[in-house]
């Protein structure tokens, strides 16, 4: 096991990840004599929210946002702009977005935005937003043509990842948020798959080492990653920025797109990634046994491992309009080997599909 309670995102303004139980306490130094700060939150940490507001000197603004990507849109945007403005919200105020993924993406964006851009702190409540949506600085929303195509750059001052927050967790959501750190584990850290493959069922346990490494090794490659490429430089084939978090994430937003949203994100990337692990077997990039892999590892956390056989066509049509996607060319992060990632620009359409059929089928 490995001691990352502390890891530091070296960015252009960097800022520090505390993994730890007990990491809330350290929101009050965070917010600082800052006078107004906006808690934005989701509706089932009402509770949550009220005594975090409780323990701060500012004057707070409680925002209830809708739960999941239901908050990530223009309309609830919008909102939380009204309700700045209408509390007299300057630029040395403070945002501050408790609860998963899509509340810190919302929070972000939000904080992003208003008056060009405050400061922000996340409260990830979630595997997912831990691992992912938290840390890196990337905010956003959906529109009816697809998901986080409308967002900025902008990072927090601080991520505070208490682990305790996470024992009242649904499994379904524990399952789902750990594919991301799989995800890690594919990309950069084997050791990750390991963890998991050792014992599956530890690495469920939310009070478990082995769940807090997990989650702590996956946030560890996040931060290494955008400390390097904030805004997603674009990557050449070997040559690979922050695009490589996107790993599973190209078919999995259609996935996304095509289930409205319903099906957990984690979820759709983990169908992602086995699928982009066929497509690279089928170009020869990897073996047989670092494709099925993926399938084996996310089984074991018993996340779907297929998709609809009938849905190549609506997906297809989907990935078009990908944040990946240059121009007409539809990009794709692709293994060649474990740890090892490159971009493949602009696949044949007869390997796309074949790919798609033979992990649908």
């Amino acid at each position: 096991m490995t001691d990352l309670e502390v890891i530091r995102v070296a960015a252009e303004r960097p800022y520090e990840v505390h993994t730890r139980a007990g990491a809330l306490e350290l929101l009050p130094d965070l917010v600082g004599d800052t006078e107004r700060v906006a808690l934005l939150y989701a509706p089932v940490l009402r509770e949550r929210a009220s005594a975090l507001a409780e323990g701060l000197r500012a004057r707070v603004t409680m925002i209830e946002l809708p739960d999941a990507e239901a908050a990530k849109t223009a309309e609830v945007l919008v909102a939380c702009w009204d309700r700045l403005a209408a509390e007299g919200f300057t630029r040395s105020d403070l945002l501050i977005a408790l609860g998963g993924g899509a509340t810190t993406d919302l929070g972000g964006f939000v904080a992003a935005s208003w008056l060009r851009g405050i400061r922000f702190v996340t409260v990830p409540t979630t595997v997912l937003g831990m691992v992912d949506a938290a840390v890196g600085g990337k905010t956003g929303i959906n529109i009816s043509a697809g998901k986080n195509l409308v967002g900025a750059f902008h990072e927090p001052i601080g991520v505070l990842c208490d682990l305790s927050l996470l024992r009242t967790l649904p499994e379904a959501d524990l399952r789902a948020g750990m594919v991301e750190a799989v995800k890690c584990g594919f990309i950069a850290d084997p050791v990750i798959l390991d963890l998991v493959e050792e014992d599956p069922v530890e690495a469920l346990r939310v009070d478990s080492d082995r769940l807090a490494e997990i989650v702590r090794r996956g946030i560890a490659v996040k931060a290494r990653v955008v400390s390097a490429d904030l805004r997603e430089a674009t990557s050449k084939g070997a040559t690979v920025g922050r695009e490589i978090l996107n790993y599973g994430h190209t078919l999995g937003h259609a996935v996304e797109k095509l289930e409205n949203y319903r099906m957990r994100h984690g979820e759709a990337v983990g169908i992602g990634m086995i699928y982009v692990a066929e497509l690279a077997r089928l170009l020869g990039r990897i073996d047989d046994d670092l494709a099925e892999r993926h399938r084996s590892v996310l089984a074991a956390l018993g996340v779907p491992t297929t998709y609809r056989p009938d849905a190549w066509p609506a997906l297809r049509e989907a990935m078009s309009l990908d944040k990946k996607t240059r121009g007409s060319t539809l990009r794709f992060v692709l293994l060649n080997g474990l740890g090892s990632a490159e971009i493949c620009a602009g696949p044949g359409e007869d390997v796309l599909a074949a790919a798609y059929a033979r992990f649908a089928g």
